[in-house]
């Protein structure tokens, strides 16, 4: 519950506290920058997928 919170506010954070560094985090920065929105929903899905 905190990490789709945290992936709400600051989506890489979300996606770093489940993944860590890898492909997706950076996948999730390159998503936030062209959009808050997108960001959010890659974070949520993969905080949900796992």
């Amino acid at each position: 519950m905190v990490r789709i919170l945290l992936a709400i506010i600051l989506p890489p954070l979300g996606v770093f506290l489940q993944v860590g560094l890898g492909l997706q985090f950076w996948l999730n920065i390159l998503l936030t920058l062209f959009g808050y929105v997108p960001g959010i929903i890659h974070a949520v899905w993969i905080i949900l997928r796992r």
